[in-house]
């Protein structure tokens, strides 16, 4: 994939003017640099490169060790390092014994990496082609890339000025641009970002203790630097900048490949639930972390609270109004959505406004329909799949579910846990409908038609719900949506179910794969989104969330991920959870809700 492994060293970066290039935590005393003695830098150091030992020169860096010990093919590959489950970049310097493992594209850490650093030359090809004044905003992600929008443009965003992007982002892949990280002092950084527009940065410092802050360039553009990028230009050789309304897409290759596939697919119900929450950040003056800090200081964040429950209330109400308008017709609601979303608080909010509309929600429990245990599928390393569809004994759910919805007694079975199997059949339970009844079911498949076969579809209404965070850390950099629901998880496991951080760091890749084969692909199938997140949320779990996060041992392997989740926290003012009302989505993770 990269065409040039160059990178070039320190001291030459140093000659031809430009600051040495640091690593994210260079041993430096806060007020500057530390001295390096005679005897430090004579000292050898021992590393862990996999399953051996190396001895490498005090102060050699991670590009040195790997050009020095890995083979072609896998120095070839690597774009940043694991040191002592720390994320850094290939630039950075060893000066201590450490444990050292190569990052690839294909991991999910050097797909970050990847993106982040196509980001950055974004902004300096924007630079260059558009006129003064174009300013560029990151938007959600679409498919395999991001969506960007471009405002202050006398003529609007062309098709013409797109690919002049996209061909002077590959020249810049070309002209080979290292990604150099320096220390400034913050008045310095926040006078640099004021001459380039970027007053929303400048409000993430308000809460920057230190008296300097790290930036990163590239060519003539820079930004604040939060994680590793890239040692140079180069190594981001796979992109494709394309038209999407009402901007263009950065697209980039999926994890581990080496090429962009196909083209963007449409998700026109997705894409109306990104555009209406951000619609809400903007009336909330609310759209990136800075913009939060900055209300949260001054005061004001009561009233975002309120306002943005507001919001989601009358959304929950619309709902109910659209199912009660398909009445008789509609008897049966499914919801579903991936984890963490809060789905069990958002169906008892629904259930109120439905009992407003002079509907009497009813439910059944999914897990009591689990085919028995010697029929359970097994995922690829042979345990039990119960997140599969063939977990589930569908013939007998919709026996169940059309009797229930013609009007007709039904027994619903009782599945016991410890045994793997269904109770005997007399021990079932007898239900029948009213008609003022509404049958409510949540589960990972309320999407999939083949888990109410038996239903025709006019009879079903179903709703997606997910935490669609449209907040952004600022104008260039985004929040990822799967980091919002793991930081819920993380607070909820805590709480509610007794595991640490680092047990809900190890499960998160399982319950992800899980979400990508059995709920995402179906969610253009629900008639309503609801995106659940909310603008003040990562104020109100930074403090539970800290707490447990910093509970993970350093030589943990979920280190590597509270590490990164850590320094993201540390960007957000804390908010009081006392100002989440006991209805709010948010109780479902943090406690005390009224449900």
């Amino acid at each position: 994939m990269h065409r040039d492994r160059h990178v070039r060293p320190a001291e030459e970066a140093a000659r031809d003017g430009r600051p040495r290039a640091r690593g994210p935590h260079d041993r430096y005393p806060r007020g500057g640099e530390a001295m390096t003695t005679r005897t430090d830098k004579e000292r050898m150091l021992q590393v862990q490169l996999g399953d051996r030992t190396v001895e490498v020169l005090y102060g050699t860096s991670v590009h040195q060790l790997f050009t020095q010990f890995l083979s072609p093919e896998e120095f070839k590959e690597s774009i940043a390092a694991i040191v002592q489950n720390r994320t850094y970049g290939l630039t950075f310097p060893l000066r201590a014994d450490c444990r050292v493992s190569p990052i690839t594209v294909a991991d999910r850490h050097g797909a970050s990496v990847y993106r982040r650093s196509a980001s950055l030359m974004l902004l300096e090809a924007v630079k260059r082609v558009c006129p003064p004044g174009a300013k560029l905003i990151v938007g959600q992600s679409i498919q395999d890339g991001y969506l960007y929008n471009l405002t202050g443009l006398p003529e609007g965003m062309t098709k013409e000025l797109i690919a002049r992007i996209n061909e002077e982002m590959r020249r810049i892949c070309d002209e080979n641009h290292p990604f150099v990280v320096e220390s400034l002092s913050v008045p310095d950084v926040k006078k640099m970002l004021l001459e380039v527009d970027q007053p929303e940065k400048v409000n993430l410092l308000r809460i920057h203790w230190e008296p300097q802050v790290r930036i990163v360039r590239c060519a003539s553009s820079f930004d604040l630097f939060h994680e590793p990028y890239a040692p140079s230009t180069s190594y981001i050789d796979t992109f494709e900048i394309t038209p999407y309304w009402p901007g263009m897409v950065l697209r980039l290759p999926s994890r581990g490949a080496k090429v962009i596939r196909g083209k963007i697919a449409q998700l026109p119900r997705l894409f109306q639930s990104y555009t209406e929450t951000r619609a809400w950040n903007k009336m909330l003056g609310v759209e990136n972390l800075g913009q939060l800090n900055e209300v949260t200081l001054g005061g004001d964040i009561k009233t975002i609270v309120q306002v943005a429950e507001g919001l989601h209330e009358k959304k929950i109400a619309l709902i109910a109004d659209a199912i009660a308008t398909r009445r008789p017709d509609v008897q049966l609601v499914m919801i579903a959505g991936p984890s963490s979303s809060g789905k069990t608080t958002f169906s008892k909010r629904l259930g109120i406004q439905l009992q407003v509309l002079g509907l009497r929600p009813v439910t059944i429990e999914m897990d009591n329909f689990f085919v028995e245990r010697d029929q359970t599928p097994r995922d690829e390393r042979g345990d039990f799949d119960f997140e599969s569809i063939e977990a589930i004994d569908i013939d007998l759910f919709n026996d169940v579910l059309v009797k229930l919805l013609d009007g007709d007694e039904a027994l619903v079975p009782i599945f016991d846990f410890k045994t793997g199997c269904k109770r005997p059949r007399e021990e079932w339970v007898p239900h029948r409908m009213a008609q003022d009844q509404i049958l409510i079911i949540e589960g990972i498949h309320g999407l999939n038609d083949r888990l109410t076969q038996g239903v025709l579809s006019h009879r079903k209404y179903k709703i997606y719900i997910s935490a669609l965070t449209q907040l952004c850390i600022d104008d260039h950099n985004r929040i990822f949506t799967s980091d919002s629901r793991l930081i819920r998880r993380i607070v909820r496991d805590r709480n509610f179910r007794g595991y640490g951080a680092a047990e809900t760091i190890k499960r998160w890749p399982s319950v992800r794969k899980g979400e990508l084969k059995n709920i995402f692909p179906f969610q253009e199938h629900a008639d309503v989104m609801f995106n659940s997140a909310l603008v003040y949320e990562p104020g109100v779990l930074k403090s539970v969330c800290e707490r447990a996060l910093l509970e993970v041992p350093p030589d943990d392997e979920a280190f590597v991920e509270a590490y990164r989740l850590l320094r993201f926290l540390r960007l957000v003012m804390p908010i009081s959870k006392q100002l989440v009302p006991p209805n709010s989505i948010l109780r479902e993770f943090i406690g005390y809700s009224s449900f």
